[in-house]
């Protein structure tokens, strides 16, 4: 537990660094980012999580340093990534969730309604080659969060956050007035996102990372043995 805590840490002052950067427009923030997800894999696998949820942070960071080069190939490539972790987190709710009830029912129909409205919202100012994309991987994000939802609380409002986030850069897309310092609140819900979704699905995995302590029977034992020990003529 001393190496997790420390890389814990340590993400979380990488964290810090790269959002109080942002504002300023500081260098710092493009080289921070890119170290964000791989440092939060290497908590996740330090704590015993399972390796598909390191592998879908991984995939963050790949969509985190493309979307940063800037352009439309870029854009895509790292939509393409970040969908790759999607579909992990996917697998990983199908594995350690619930089975679905009538609230993941009524709330499936709350994300579809937001889809479609969102999409219809953003498509005349989305570039034609963009569209389609775009349409496509909003669906599987809103999928992936109602996946979220069969698991841990921390994990679903991470799902939720996710959604903001990436509706977040889609109205930058489409050349939707922004609000001041719009990078600092997406990367704020990105983050976000990322640490209750890794948390939440550590904790339905069972890879707490902590050690289980001594059972009632292991400590009467011990005691028993201590009791015996302590009794016996010494030679």
């Amino acid at each position: 537990m001393t190496r997790a805590r420390a890389l814990t840490v340590l993400f979380g002052a990488v964290a810090l660094a790269h959002l109080a950067a942002l504002p300023a427009g500081s260098a710092v923030a493009p080289v921070t980012k890119p170290a964000l997800m791989p440092l939060l894999a290497a908590c996740v696998l330090a704590r015993g999580g399972p390796r598909l949820l390191a592998v879908a942070l991984l995939f963050g960071c790949g969509g985190d340093t493309l979307l940063q080069t800037g352009g439309d190939v870029p854009f895509l490539l790292g939509m393409a990534s970040f969908a790759a972790g999607h579909v992990c987190y996917l697998v990983l709710c199908a594995r350690h969730g619930s089975p679905r009830g009538a609230r993941t029912r009524r709330l499936a129909a709350g994300y579809g309604a937001a889809w479609l409205v969102t999409v219809a919202l953003l498509w005349p100012g989305l570039e034609a080659g963009l569209r389609a994309p775009v349409a496509l991987y909003s669906l599987l994000l809103v999928t992936m969060a109602l996946g979220a939802t069969r698991t841990l609380p921390l994990a679903a409002a991470g799902g939720g956050l996710f959604v903001v986030s990436d509706t977040l850069i889609a109205t930058g897309v489409a050349d939707w007035p922004q609000p001041p310092a719009a990078q600092f609140w997406v990367m704020l819900t990105y983050l976000g996102a990322q640490v209750l979704l890794a948390e939440g699905l550590l904790r339905s995995a069972g890879g707490t990372g902590l050690p289980p302590g001594p059972s009632p029977e292991t400590k009467r034992e011990r005691q028993r043995t201590a009791s015996s020990a302590s009794t016996m003529p010494k030679p």
